[in-house]
């Protein structure tokens, strides 16, 4: 398999970024609680601006599953009804709230006079699949049936996540598809995590942040008893075949990231089969650079990108 020179290639903003957070060797399980904690007190001290409302709903999940829980944000003094995006946090599907979202939507819902929903998916290995999938689309699902009470358009209803949140967009998109219930007019998959399979050249390249010995594990919490069997589509989306009538959708990754096979050729396949794809590539970027670099001048970039993108194809 190709090789690179990581460091060699990284933009110098985020190189010097990099220098300074803790070197990325892989977690284990055993510290995935103390990870959890420090996640919840870097998000204690997050600034949000009082100009959007956040109400909290506990919402039925799957049969025989808990409640749900999603946290709605919306512009104050905006009324109804609004366009909205329904979003999965990142974490390897390990980790992350829904409260990493709230300075995401602090900012998208006045920009964009949106409204967002945020879901708190149980985590894995705690919960594994197809319970976090089935509370994503148990709350898209209360969402879209409740648009009218929520002051959302049930007709500009898109849906989106980074990470292992890309990875559950993807697969609610599909999920959607196929149950019919469910109308969703875009995906916005920023660095999807959707292979479990890892085969790809730079599946194994020795990337910052999140490396292949983060990867396997973060796939072997999620997948449990399915490692090395027959895999669904829903639990690893780039083991779909038929990627027909899916919502347009518009990917993201870094040229530094070990999912850069993996999304480019969802790009690429969600092309061939007829469904508008945008696909932006940020070289010397690593996975999570908009949000662990978000001072970098890339970061940035990708940023507008997405917003201009959400502004073109929210309005329907």
């Amino acid at each position: 398999m190709t090789t690179i020179d990581v460091d060699a290639l990284l933009d110098p903003e985020i190189a010097a970024a990099l220098k300074q957070m803790p070197p990325a060797t892989g977690f284990t399980f055993e510290q995935l609680p103390a990870m959890r904690e420090q996640r919840m007190a870097q998000l204690a001290a997050v600034e949000l601006s009082g100009q959007v409302e956040r109400t909290d709903y506990a919402v039925p999940g799957a049969e025989g599953a808990p409640d749900v829980t999603i946290r709605v944000h919306r512009p104050a003094g905006r009324e109804g009804p609004l366009p909205c995006i329904y979003w999965m946090h990142g974490g390897g599907y390990v980790m992350g709230t829904y409260e990493m979202e709230d300075l995401r939507f602090d900012k998208w819902c006045q920009l964009l006079g949106c409204v967002g929903v945020a879901v708190d998916y149980r985590l894995a290995p705690e919960t594994p699949y197809p319970g976090p999938i089935e509370d994503c689309y148990a709350g898209l699902r209360w969402v879209h049936d409740n648009a009218d009470m929520l002051g959302v358009d049930a007709a500009r209803i898109g849906i989106g996540g980074s990470s292992a949140g890309g990875g559950l967009a993807a697969a609610l998109a599909l999920l959607a598809r196929d149950r019919g219930k469910v109308p969703l007019q875009y995906q916005l998959l920023i660095y999807p995590m959707i292979d479990d399979r890892m085969v790809t050249a730079s599946s194994r390249w020795q990337v910052p942040v999140w490396p292949p010995a983060s990867n396997e594990r973060g796939w072997a919490a999620y997948l449990g008893d399915l490692v090395g069997g027959d895999v669904p589509i829903y639990a690893a989306p780039a083991r779909a075949t038929d990627l027909s009538g899916l919502p347009q959708a518009l990917i993201v990754v870094g040229a530094l990231d070990g999912f850069l096979d993996e999304d480019a050729d969802y790009a690429m396949r969600l092309t061939h089969q007829g469904v508008p794809t945008e696909f932006h590539l940020y070289p010397g970027a690593p996975h999570g650079f908009d949000l662990l670099m978000p001072g970098t001048a890339i970061a940035r970039r990708a940023r507008k990108v997405m917003e201009e993108w959400l502004g073109r194809v929210m309005p329907g």
